[in-house]
């Protein structure tokens, strides 16, 4: 797999190139790195519904226990919920077996350190370095880890997400796809438990379903649902239930940008808005900058990757930051981006200007954009090709101020993504097709 780490953990096909030789080397290093010498420890360790979760789970699992480390298992419960109970139950780490949003083939390993927060790069070298190593010393006798079940963390963590806005969610109905993934265990008794009536769909995980034609990355089968339904909204989780996704109540998708501009201008009115600022990535619609800006709100930018917003979070003292995805990241809630509290924060608008979702989705005009996914057989090529970025520059002279574009890499897919904004939609589709056909030609 080369770097074992990339932009979100350890991501692959699961029983392939994420095997369980590689999932025990990661539970034995990791447990090894993070849990101090001379002390027993403990670190949390959670999933989704994919299929292979039992298998890497084993094999995770035997890797931490044979660093002489305890092992709390939690079940499937959203990945931002690992984060949470990490930190309250004083573990010295949590582990979340995930690939979020990706097909059901894939899976994925993602540690938290003990204050919730996503490991840094350079304590995943460190972890790289002890995998890397010949020297795996295992203690013997009573020094080895041992299981423990937590038969009250989904309890917990719903406690906690309920606790996030103040008041009640009551007159609310809501059509939710929890992607058959592990928001169905959490999401439906929050909504309920605030008093909102909820139609739950996409809920019946059988192991090869997350994700699949449903959830943030397929929001057409919440939009489908809302329209054929009399709600006042849609919301869309993804696998791991990180990023939400919703819909109005007339069917229109509301994606992070808006949700994004909704919360931070609601917080910026109650005097809750340090330094008047938002963090986004450089996918962030540019007609979500021309509204922070009428909004007196600033924006800072990032590269892809919540763990580049959080850095300038934390750096900056903002609150708010998040993706177009729907993965947004409300620090006073949580250490990680959290679907659940996000639609809370969303609905909770909603109910203190008593507006409609449509209504409030107006803050922002939202400029054409194309993003087209294409399949490469290695990523990594595409800094050096040449052709595509000569194809790049001369689109960029031909929308100069009008509109952008943008090519990277997928961080836990091989693919090379496309985006492309313009005045005119004929015209971004025009040429992101023309861009990506040179993609295909050169790195397919």
């Amino acid at each position: 797999m080369g770097r074992f780490f990339g932009t979100d953990g350890v991501r692959g096909i699961a029983n392939d190139d994420l095997s369980p030789e590689l999932a025990y080397k990661l539970g034995w290093a990791g447990a090894s790195f993070l849990v101090p010498g001379g002390s027993k420890g403990k670190i949390i360790v959670g999933r989704d519904t994919r299929i292979s979760g039992d298998l890497l789970e084993s094999a995770l699992v035997t890797g931490i226990c044979s660093a002489g480390v305890d092992v709390l298992k939690v079940g499937v419960i959203p990945t931002p919920g690992i984060a949470y109970l990490t930190r309250v139950l004083g573990a010295n780490a949590g582990v979340v077996i995930s690939a979020s949003h990706n097909p059901a083939e894939y899976n994925g390993i993602k540690f938290f350190d003990s204050t919730g927060f996503k490991l840094s790069g350079e304590t995943e070298d460190k972890i790289e370095e002890l995998m890397s190593g010949k020297d795996r010393r295992r203690p013997t006798g009573a020094g080895v880890g041992n299981i423990f079940e937590v038969p009250d963390a989904v309890e917990r963590y719903v406690n906690h997400v309920v606790s996030t806005i103040a008041g009640d969610l009551e007159g609310f109905t809501v059509a939710l796809d929890c992607a058959n993934g592990s928001a169905c265990t959490v999401s439906p008794l929050v909504l309920r438990q605030l008093g909102a009536e909820v139609l739950v769909f996409a809920a019946n995980p059988d192991g090869v379903n997350i994700n699949k034609e449903c959830g943030s990355t397929y929001p057409q089968y919440v939009q489908e649902i809302v329209r054929s339904h009399r709600v006042d909204l849609g919301l869309a989780h993804d696998g791991d239930a990180d990023r939400v996704i919703a819909v109005d109540e007339d069917g229109e998708i509301v994606d992070g940008d808006f949700a994004m501009a909704i919360c931070a201008t609601h917080l910026k009115r109650e005097g809750k808005l340090p330094q008047n600022a938002v963090v986004t990535t450089v996918m962030t619609n540019m007609g979500f900058d021309i509204a922070m800006k009428r909004h007196g709100i600033d924006v800072v930018k990032t590269p892809v990757g919540d763990r580049y917003v959080l850095e300038e979070m934390l750096t900056r003292d903002i609150v708010i930051g998040g993706e177009q995805s729907g993965h947004i990241i409300f620090l006073e809630h949580n250490t990680t981006g959290d679907g659940i509290i996000t639609a809370l924060q969303l609905m909770r608008v909603m109910r203190d200007t008593a507006r409609k979702l449509s209504e409030l989705k107006k803050i922002m005009s939202r400029l054409p954009q194309v993003l087209l996914n294409v399949p490469v057989k290695d990523r990594g090529q595409l800094e050096l090709a040449t052709e595509i970025w000569k194809e790049v520059r001369a689109a960029e002279e031909e929308l100069k101020d009008r509109g952008r574009v943008l090519v990277r890499p997928s961080g836990t897919e091989p693919l090379v993504r496309v985006m492309v904004e313009s005045d005119s939609e004929e015209e971004a589709n025009s040429i992101a097709r023309r861009i990506a056909g040179i993609i295909k030609k050169k790195l397919a």
